[in-house]
């Protein structure tokens, strides 16, 4: 069996989901030992290379008590100003801690529109990719200030699997109150088994999880296995372990006891099988030759290689790749609208800006969102342009 460290010293990207009740005493005050432990495993993570992501719950919780609503069930309004306080004390608290640690952090809100359309999908990866390639440490919550309860993520279980699909992170850690998944609630069933590993999620394991207990959490298992679904179809691995030790993740990498969720193939192959199969292309992108043979080596698709758009399509739609003939030879997310690739098509990179008034990106379907057929001849399709 693969042991935790190296699941762990393997990947490129890491995301941390931190709970409310690990951050945020009963009594409303910050655990800073805690956030300070978490800030050391984080920036342990770092000095081995790996880029890092928090997902970090509390914000209501540390603002609930300023409203002097400690323990009676908020209002959906009350929710979103408990957020609202909190989200700034949570978000210098964490600068503070990664500070010390000789790390900087910046605070990303994302709502389920940010993760689930295309456009805003892109948008929210290039900014956290930006920030993690700067070496800054994102520190991700749900936009609950404006949030409705038929508009959220529900969890940050959930939110934490959506954003390492987002960025294509190879490692989701969960931290929680518990050491991972049991056969029955360990805090009813003192028979209830642990189990270390899950290469399948079936009707027996979502049978194992138990309800939410925590007061401030809106997830349990239930949730945890969600995420695992969802992170290991993105081709990510998943732990569940227990976070209330001082360096739990340190812990993590040296044994501790966990739940690890497996995935069968690695971030790039899972996203690209998302492209490929998921998704019904709104238009075509017509190649000149040279730009047909840059593709099956692997390159990015630039405007000077595009000699027509057809169709109707915005930023971060699914579009055809098509050789001069028009044959598909693959399918890709497009960073510009039809529109705009009609008046760029040909042109240099460098020449964007001038032509469209805004900067874009060089790339008009960059290559972790390409997908090409192996099947087509390259060579072919040259030569009956030539010909």
């Amino acid at each position: 069996m693969t042991t935790a460290s190296t699941y762990i010293d393997q990947a490129k990207t890491v995301v941390v989901k931190i709970g409310s009740a690990l951050l945020v005493d009963d009594n409303g005050e910050l655990r800073r030992d805690g956030l300070a432990g978490f800030a050391a495993d984080l920036a342990m993570l770092q000095a081995k290379g790996c880029r890092c992501v928090v997902v970090s719950s509390g914000a209501i919780a540390l603002g609930r008590h300023r409203l002097a609503k400690a323990s009676a069930r908020l209002k959906l309004e009350e929710k979103q100003a408990a957020a609202a306080l909190g989200q700034v004390q949570l978000a210098s608290e964490w600068k503070a801690a990664l500070n010390q640690e000789g790390l900087d952090a910046a605070q990303i809100l994302l709502s389920p529109d940010d993760t689930e359309r295309r456009r805003r999908h892109l948008n929210a990866r290039a900014t956290l990719n930006t920030l993690l390639d700067h070496g800054i440490v994102p520190v991700v919550n749900e936009n609950d200030t404006v949030a409705t309860m038929e508009i959220r993520y529900g969890d940050n279980d959930r939110l934490a699997a959506r954003v390492a699909q987002m960025i294509s992170a190879d490692v989701l850690i969960l931290l929680s109150d518990i050491d991972g998944l049991y056969t029955a609630d360990p805090h009813h069933d003192t028979t209830a088994q642990h189990i270390p590993e899950v290469r399948k999620i079936g009707d027996e394991i979502k049978a194992m999880a138990g309800p939410a207990h925590e007061d401030f959490a809106t997830g349990g298992m239930i949730t945890k296995i969600e995420a695992g679904r969802i992170a290991t179809q993105a081709g990510c691995h998943m732990a569940i372990c227990n976070g209330q030790n001082i360096r739990p993740i340190k812990g993590l990498i040296e044994g501790q006891r966990a739940t690890w969720f497996i995935a069968d193939a690695n971030p790039p192959q899972a996203r690209k099988k998302w492209i490929a199969g998921g998704l019904q292309p709104q238009g075509q992108l017509i190649l000149d030759a040279g730009a047909v043979g840059a593709l099956h080596k692997g390159k990015s698709l630039l405007a000077a290689g595009i000699t027509k758009a057809e169709g109707v399509f915005d930023r971060g739609d699914l579009v055809a790749v098509c050789d001069p003939q028009g044959q598909e030879i693959g399918r890709g997310l497009c960073n510009y609208s039809a529109t705009d690739v009609a008046k760029i098509a040909g042109c240099k990179s460098s020449a964007i800006p001038d032509i469209l008034g805004y900067r874009g990106r060089d790339e008009v379907v960059h290559a972790d969102d390409l997908v090409i057929d192996q099947q087509s001849d390259a060579k072919t399709a040259e030569s009956k342009a030539i010909g």
